[in-house]
């Protein structure tokens, strides 16, 4: 154990050698200002007079620059900063400079930065900025290692014009076009003050105007917030307000983040945020808390620059992160429409300052309407229902069921994305049991595609692809997509207690149009429509009905029987040629009836013009040879009989004085079912090779 004698002694020790370093070094410096002195008055007369020289101009720049009045180098202050900023600079009043300091400092009065090269032919203001006064200090040590840190910055009466042009192009961008959309990085600043500054922003390609006033105290007064920024404008037309506050910038400090609340009101878009500058002066890093609500996302374009789709009233809360360019959306949490929607999203303007989306999306329950609404249907666009008519081929009004909608092409061309969503559920009608739905979108400059295309039922599914190409001056639009499996059953209400046609139903359609709306792509659509069933079943009645037998399908449909007859195979195949769907061939075999159809289907002004007659495979003594006519429009079908033939039977009947018209000689044969479906698998269209859902009931036997 040391003793504290042992201590004393090696403490004295230790002080022994210092002091003996020290008087080493003062007998080695002693002498060096007499050698120097020596050295000098050895040197011939012409090096003592260059030296003495040498000596005066250091010390009179030395006092020169000591002096606070620097206006003689106002130009060269101008000239270095229009270097840095890449646009004009001038500086109208004193500039004054106190430089031998630990903490150097200047002034600046009527400091005026001018507009870039291209602002003139714009027509803006010949300055971007005017500052009345400017004073900034600067601390002198961290210089020697890079790094700047301004104890103090003062700014009077700033007035700031920015402004936008229609490509894009912004006067606050002060790179040198080779790095756009760098974000505003200052140094450290412990004390910012901003005394009674002015904003006015114009932005023609987001439809944006704002004229709001700037504060920056060193402490909150009675009138609000340390730090205010404030103002009002319009927005795509609405009003717009800003609201951004924040505590006093003071003894700020880069390692601990500062916090701001903001506002945005634009029309009936509402943004709220409680965020966070991660390093201070660094606006490249910035985190929030964020809550966004409207009557529609699109109209988010205008703030955020991003295309998004059509979409009922929605709000949404999510977490965002700026990290220099790549802005991260992570658990976005609320509702569109009747809808929840959560997942995360990120947002990368690093490419040239292009927008790039990329996430996965999901809802626990997607309510069926709300996905209409990414196609730009409306409540105008809901079908009115079909009904019984006895004129079904007369004409009528009705709305379109194929939305008007049109594609923002510019605004898809302005970015790219690549997004997943998917819903676990679905709410929807009774009359469409849908399961799942899965959408996938890739939009790379001008080409939209989305893939998958993706509907489960419960029994069968429907998927495809979509492409919109929007690179070239016309749109071109096109449609590839199967139906496998489809339980026909889950789509025909119960009459009786039973569903009258069980079976499975494939279908395939493949179509490319010209248009920048749903409906506008149709009208001039060519390709082609196939729908199979390769077996199943039917109420007899209904089949006896397409026959048309008007004595026994009447009958048993008002007695409810129950008896079925087989579905041998059906066919429905169209061309369809600029917007007119045409059909090829279309058959339903039953057991005991056989139905051709033919007509046409208008997509343009969606009007439907369908015949289809049945004749019996047996004898049917009171068969009243009636077409069965689907008129009206796809919103709202009519469907009824045209009466023409029976009027002719009728009137022979009269002639002849005899029911021979009413016989029915002219029975149908079976259809070929094995061809039909093979013509279909040739043209692409899914068969389903499935049993029907349950096996046909025979009608009792007649003695």
């Amino acid at each position: 154990m040391i003793s504290k004698a042992d201590i004393g002694r090696r403490i004295a020790d230790i002080e022994g050698r210092v002091l003996d370093g020290l008087r080493r070094a003062g007998a080695w410096l002693k002498p060096l200002p007499r050698g120097i002195w020596r050295r000098i008055r050895a040197l011939p007369r012409w090096g003592q007079g260059l030296l003495a020289a040498i000596v005066l101009i250091i010390g009179a720049v030395l006092i020169f620059l000591a002096q606070p009045n620097w206006n003689w180098a106002r130009p060269l202050a101008s000239s270095i900063a229009a270097g840095k900023l890449h646009r004009p600079v001038t500086i109208d009043g004193n500039l004054r400079v106190h430089l031998f300091s630990f903490t150097p400092s200047a002034t600046v009065s009527g400091l005026k930065i001018g507009q870039p090269k291209w602002g003139a032919k714009a027509g803006l203001k010949p300055y971007l900025a005017e500052v009345d006064h400017v004073a900034v200090t600067a601390e002198l040590m961290p210089v020697f290692i890079g790094r700047i840190v301004l104890p103090r910055l003062e700014i009077d009466r700033p007035n700031v014009q920015l402004f936008q042009d229609k490509a894009g192009r912004a006067n606050w961008d002060f790179s040198d076009g080779r790095n756009k959309g760098k974000p505003t990085r200052l140094p450290p600043i412990k004390n910012f003050i901003i005394t009674d500054g002015h904003l006015t922003l114009t932005s023609l390609q987001r439809k944006l105007t704002f004229t709001g006033t700037v504060n920056a105290h060193e402490q909150a007064n009675a009138g609000g917030q340390a730090f205010a920024l404030t103002g009002d404008g319009s927005l795509n037309n609405r009003k717009f307000d800003l609201s951004a506050t924040g505590g006093p910038l003071l003894n700020v400090r880069t390692s601990v983040p500062y916090p701001f609340d903001m506002a945005v009101r634009a029309g009936d878009t509402r943004i709220t945020a409680k965020g966070r500058v991660l390093h201070p002066f660094n606006l490249g890093e910035l985190a929030g808390a964020v809550t966004v609500s409207g009557r529609d996302m699109a109209d988010l374009y205008y703030l955020t620059g991003l295309s998004l789709p059509n979409t009922p009233p929605y709000r949404i809360a999510a977490n965002v992160t700026r990290n220099d360019r790549i802005y991260d959306i992570a658990g976005i949490n609320g509702r569109v429409g009747g809808s929840d929607l959560e997942g995360a999203l990120k947002v990368d303007t690093s490419r040239n300052n292009r927008p790039y989306l990329t996430g996965d999306l999901r809802s626990r329950l997607l309510d069926f309407k709300d996905l209409g609404s990414l196609f730009g249907a409306t409540a105008a666009n809901a079908p009115q229902g079909a009904e019984i008519s006895a004129t079904p081929t007369a004409p009528t009004a009705a709305r379109h069921l194929l939305p008007d909608a049109t594609l923002d092409i510019e605004r898809i061309r302005g970015m790219d994305a690549k997004v997943r969503y998917k819903a676990l559920s679905v709410k929807a009608s009774p009359k469409l049991p849908l399961r799942e739905v899965s959408l996938g979108v890739d939009l790379d400059h001008g080409l939209l595609v989305l893939d998958p295309v993706e509907f489960s039922f419960p029994q069968g599914r429907l998927q495809g692809t979509a492409r919109i190409d929007a690179r070239k001056a016309v749109q071109q639009n096109s449609l590839d997509m199967r139906l496998t499996g489809l339980a026909v059953q889950d789509f025909v209400p119960a009459i009786g207690g039973s569903k009258p046609l069980e079976g499975i139903l494939d279908a395939r359609v493949k179509a490319t149009g010209t248009g920048n709306s749903v409906h506008k792509a149709a009208a001039n659509a060519n390709g082609q429509l196939t729908l199979v069933m390769p077996s199943g079943t039917i109420r007899q009645s209904f089949a006896e009905l397409m026959g048309v037998n008007a004595t026994k399908g009447l009958f048993q449909l008002l007695t409810k029987d129950p008896h079925e007859t087989e579905v041998r195979c059906g066919v429905a195949d169209f061309q369809i040629r600029n917007g007119i769907m045409q059909t090829n061939n279309a058959v339903f075999d039953t057991g005991v009836t056989r139905v051709n159809g033919s007509g046409t289907i208008n997509l343009n002004d969606e009007r439907l013009k369908l015949v289809f007659k049945g004749k019996p495979k047996k004898f049917r003594l009171t068969r009243v040879n009636v077409p069965i006519v689907v008129g009206g429009h796809l919103s709202a079908p009519k469907f009824g009989v045209d009466p023409g033939p029976a009027v002719v039977q009728g009137g022979l009947a009269l002639a002849l004085n005899t029911l021979l018209p009413f016989v029915g000689i002219d029975y149908a044969k079976n259809a070929n079912c094995a061809g039909l479906m093979a013509d279909m698998q040739a043209k692409g269209t899914p068969t389903t090779t499935k049993t029907a859902a349950k096996k046909a009931v025979p009608p009792p036997v007649q003695k």
